[in-house]
């Protein structure tokens, strides 16, 4: 299933919308039915309204009806290539928080197809959730 996810993931790279920062995320979100649903992150020259890839695929979910979840797989970098692991920002951490329990699942891979594994419990302690 991990190799899905991220063969998802990065298939979202050439959508991503950076014309400022060039720097292309493409996220692949594993619901528990089995159902995925992928996102890209969308810049706005105004930086505030822009918005992650994670954030994206959470939701294009949950605006279809979707809120439990598994994993993510994410991957970036400059022009869309992969260098090195991508970790999500702050402010998608906390939406994970709300949408996600803390044995959730976040893959990161580099151009070596090296994978990292974090729970959202390890990349964001001590959240801020109901």
């Amino acid at each position: 299933m991990k190799s899905e996810l991220f063969k998802k993931a990065e298939s979202m790279l050439k959508f991503s919308y950076s014309p400022y920062s060039h720097f292309c995320v493409g996220a692949a979100l594993l619901c528990t039915d089995g159902t995925i649903y992928t996102g890209c992150n969308i810049e706005n020259a105004a930086y505030g309204p822009s918005n992650c890839a994670e954030r994206t695929a959470i939701f294009k979910a949950v605006s279809e009806g979707k809120k439990d979840f598994v994993a993510i797989a994410i991957v970036g970098g400059k022009n869309g290539v992969i260098e090195d692991f991508c970790p999500p920002c702050g402010v998608c951490r906390q939406v994970l928080a709300e949408f996600c329990k803390k044995d959730f699942l976040i893959l990161l891979k580099d151009k070596k197809n090296q994978v990292k594994e974090f729970t959202l419990e390890q990349l964001l302690p001590e959240s801020f959730s109901l």
